[in-house]
């Protein structure tokens, strides 16, 4: 994980109706964080629909993605904010953002320039199948 930005404050676990969220009300409220103040964000192509990659974000994280064009996570091992594609080049352009039925998961759909995985892979799940027993229709 190349990306780096400016050290930020730890994300605060806080009530869904915070005054203080940098938010609209209406998502904030809707969010369902973890104990550590953070939602998961799904990164997706915005028009091939390839699942690119899985990250973070707390309130101020989405603000920025929301406000930015670009999109920015929240790192949990560094504590600090990232932006997609600052230092690697691999930068991500927000074309849409939603949240699912239970507000506890984002999918950002993207325009991804370059690899998406610290990798280098196109993917942060390519080549990374796992053998399984394959279901079918009746």
């Amino acid at each position: 994980m190349s990306e780096q930005s400016a050290p930020s404050p730890t994300p605060a676990a806080e009530l869904p109706s915070d005054p203080a969220s940098p938010l609209p009300q209406e998502i904030a409220s809707a969010l369902k964080r973890d104990s550590s103040g953070l939602v998961a964000a799904i990164v997706q192509q915005h028009d091939t629909h390839e699942v690119l990659m899985l990250g973070w974000m707390d309130d101020e994280a989405l603000h920025r993605t929301m406000t930015s064009g670009r999109v920015t996570f929240y790192s949990r091992s560094r504590q600090e904010y990232w932006r997609k594609g600052d230092t690697s080049g691999h930068v991500q352009f927000v074309k849409s953002v939603a949240l699912d039925c239970d507000g506890d998961a984002l999918l950002i759909r993207v325009d991804q320039i370059g690899a998406a995985c610290h990798t280098g892979t196109r993917t942060c799940f390519d080549g990374r199948d796992f053998k399984v027993v394959t279901g079918h229709r009746e």
